[in-house]
């Protein structure tokens, strides 16, 4: 027999993500942000890769 269980619990009972990426090399936290944003890129085809220009 397979049961279900599901836990509840509040916010204050969670990690905090900001002690977490704290707690991360610069190094990492960057590599992260990398991957996040070639996940958006390849969602978004119409988006050009570069950076835009501003002045």
């Amino acid at each position: 027999m397979v049961r279900k269980v599901t836990c509840i619990t509040t916010n204050k009972e969670q990690p905090s993500d900001l002690d977490y990426w704290q707690s991360r090399s610069i190094s990492e936290c960057i590599d992260a942000i990398e991957v996040l944003r070639e996940s958006y890129m390849s969602y978004q085809k119409d988006v050009s890769q570069r950076l835009q220009r501003v002045y």
